[in-house]
C-alpha cells in the first residue's frame, strides 16, 4: 500500500523513529496499526530533519489488512495527530518502493524578507531582514545546476556514499508588492537526490549572496573547494518543505497534494 501524507514538522524530531522522541514515522505507525489492529512498518521517500515539513511524503508498506483506498485516509486520519494528514492511498504492485523508484525529489523553501521577525508564520518560514535581490539570487542558484560534487553543502553526519548528485532546477520568485518593505520568496528545489543539510547549507548561501553580503560568483568558489568549511551557516529548517518524489507514470501516482496551494 502507497499513502502520500502531508505534515508540520515543528512538533517532531524529524521524519526516522526514534525511541526518546517524537518523529512521524512513529505518529504514523502507530494510528496505521491501531486503524487495522495489527503492526505496521513503513518505508518513506525521503527522510525530513527535524521542524522540517511535508507536502507530499510518500510512504510505502506491507499489510494483509484489505481496505478501499477512501478507508485508508479516512480510517488511517482519525488516529494521526491534527498537524499530519493522509492525502491519497494507492494499491500498488509488490515491485514498488518509495525510495528506490523515485526518479527525482522536491524541495520549497518560504522565506519571509521582512524588517520584523515572522510571529503568525513561525515555524513554517524562514526569515532574513534584508532586502534580496532576485538577478543575484538567480546567477548563485545557476552555478549549482547540473551534475557537481556537492560536499562543501554536506553535513558532517550525511551517510550517503557519494556526494555528486545532480540539480535539475532551482526556481526562485517573490509574493508581494515590488518595492514593498516585506514579501515572501519561495525557492524550489528539483534533484535526483539530496545530501543531508544540502539544501540548507545551499540556502544559507544563497541568502548571503541574496542579501548583497556575498558576490554571486562566491557560489562558484565555494562549490569548487568542496569543503563544507567554505560554505555559510547551515539555515534554519523553518520554511523548508519536502514537496514530495516524482515517479514514472506507471506507478499511477499523484503528483501533489491540496497542501501545495497554501504556501505563499
Amino acid at each position: 500500500m502507497v499513502l502520500g501524507l502531508s505534515y508540520r514538522g515543528t512538533a517532531y524530531a524529524g521524519w526516522q523513529s526514534q525511541p526518546t522522541v517524537p518523529t512521524l514515522q512513529d505518529a504514523l505507525e502507530q494510528a496505521l496499526s491501531r486503524f487495522v489492529d495489527a503492526p505496521v512498518s513503513t518505508l518513506c521517500a525521503g527522510r525530513t530533519d527535524a521542524g522540517v515539513h511535508g507536502l507530499m511524503q510518500v510512504v510505502h508498506f506491507d499489510t494483509h489488512a484489505r481496505r478501499p483506498e477512501f478507508s485508508w485516509i479516512r480510517g488511517g486520519n482519525a488516529f494521526l495527530p491534527r498537524d499530519m494528514a493522509i492525502q491519497w492511498a494507492r494499491e500498488v504492485p509488490q515491485a514498488f518502493h518509495s525510495r528506490a523508484c523515485a526518479l527525482r525529489r522536491r524541495y520549497v523553501y518560504v522565506v519571509l524578507q521582512s524588517a520584523v521577525r515572522p510571529s503568525l508564520e513561525s515555524g513554517t518560514v524562514g526569515w532574513v531582514f534584508r532586502p534580496m535581490e532576485q538577478a543575484a539570487l538567480e546567477a548563485g542558484a545557476a552555478t549549482l545546476l547540473g551534475e557537481h560534487d556537492f560536499s562543501s553543502f554536506r553535513a558532517s553526519a550525511c551517510q550517503a556514499l557519494s556526494p555528486v548528485k545532480t540539480l535539475y532546477r532551482i526556481g526562485i520568485s517573490q509574493r508581494g508588492a515590488p518595492g514593498a518593505n516585506s514579501c515572501y520568496w519561495r525557492f524550489e528545489f528539483e534533484g535526483n537526490a539530496f545530501l543531508h543539510h544540502m539544501i540548507r547549507n545551499i540556502m544559507g548561501c544563497l541568502l548571503l549572496i541574496g542579501q548583497g553580503l556575498r558576490r554571486s560568483e562566491w557560489m562558484a568558489e565555494v562549490l569548487a573547494a568542496r569543503s563544507r568549511d567554505a560554505a555559510a551557516p547551515t539555515f534554519s529548517p523553518d520554511g523548508l518543505y519536502f514537496a514530495g518524489p516524482v515517479y514514472d507514470p506507471q506507478w499511477g501516482l499523484p503528483e501533489r497534494t491540496a497542501a501545495y496551494d497554501w504556501l505563499p
